[in-house]
């Protein structure tokens, strides 16, 4: 390339990218689809290079963990607030068995929850399950109750950096039961993402960019780019630090 030699370069890139495509279809090729997702993801890290074994850190165990979590998510001073009803219930139900048919019978492998209930389950039982999944479902919205097991959740830690040393360096992600990861999806969908997508008068959204579609710390800044005029003087600096 730096002899001038575009051409020869670029093919000799193609053939790289050719070969190492080759070399990463054989080896994913190895992880059929009844894998569940963690061997896939560990099978992805082998791949880029980046596995690494987290599985013993000196002076922090499970329980210290549990302790870390415990103390950090609580809040002594917390006082439930008095339930109230601030919706009127549906007559109809918002959710129907075709949509619980059609989300039972497409689900991907995933880890499962405290429940115990496997996707694989779900999926092959999913002509019987979807009536009285579907029941559960709209008593848990029509009552604006979630049954105490699908807020139990599996807490696994993840190292937000390369060496973890102490118990804030790792990330917890809590794994829900299935069924709880179906119903907020259907809430989502059906629910938050319209009224966002067109609310009401008395509601704007145009600076709101968490928890919509499209919506990124990229279109906030756009955003602010685009709606602040800057001072004559700080125009060339803005042109100059920002570069999309």
């Amino acid at each position: 390339m730096r002899k001038g030699r575009v051409d020869e370069a670029s093919a000799l890139a193609r053939r790289i990218g050719n070969e190492i495509t080759r070399l990463t279809k054989t080896q994913m090729s190895l992880v059929h689809e009844g894998v569940d997702s963690r061997e896939m993801w560990a099978c992805v890290r082998r791949l880029t290079g980046k596995s690494q074994n987290f599985d013993r850190v000196e002076g922090i165990t499970a329980e210290s963990l549990n302790d870390h979590y415990s103390r950090i998510s609580t809040d002594s001073n917390y006082i439930p607030p008095a339930l109230k009803q601030t919706v009127s219930i549906p007559d109809n139900d918002s959710v129907t068995e075709w949509q619980v048919l059609k989300v039972l019978v497409t689900l991907r492998s995933t880890a499962s929850g405290l429940d115990g209930l496997p996707t694989w389950f779900l999926r092959v039982g999913a002509p019987i399950f979807c009536s009285p999944v579907t029941h559960l479902f709209n008593l848990s919205l029509s009552t604006s109750t979630v049954p105490r097991q699908w807020k139990q959740a599996w807490i696994r830690p993840v190292p937000k950096v390369t060496a973890p040393a102490q118990h804030s360096d790792f990330r917890p992600i809590s794994i829900t039961p299935v069924l709880t990861r179906i119903l907020e999806r259907m809430v989502v969908n059906d629910f938050i993402c319209p009224a966002i997508e067109n609310p009401i008068t008395s509601l704007v959204f145009h600076d709101q960019f968490a928890f919509r579609p499209t919506g990124s710390t990229t279109a906030a800044i756009i955003t602010l780019l685009h709606s602040h005029t800057p001072a004559p003087d700080q125009s060339i600096r803005y042109s100059h630090r920002y570069r999309f």
